[in-house]
């Protein structure tokens, strides 16, 4: 895949298509580590946890059948 830079304010932007940022597992929330190796730029995603969709699915798998006991649970 060949990218050009694009005008962004004073900087330029390298662009991250979306079907790119899906097999990556990013969102535009994610952190990622940049670094250079002789010419090469490289990109790499820095996982940090579990991102809040994650959470917020399970969540909803577990509430139904733990809810009552998590409720008491923060009490």
């Amino acid at each position: 895949m060949i990218k050009t830079l694009q005008k962004h304010g004073n900087s330029q932007a390298l662009v991250i298509d979306k079907t790119l940022m899906e097999v990556l597992g990013i969102q535009d929330d994610s952190p990622l580590q940049i670094s250079v190796s002789g010419n090469s730029l490289i990109v790499t995603p820095v996982h940090v946890g579990v991102g809040r969709k994650q959470v917020a699915d399970s969540i909803k798998k577990l509430r139904p059948r733990y809810g009552d006991m998590l409720k008491r649970l923060a009490e």
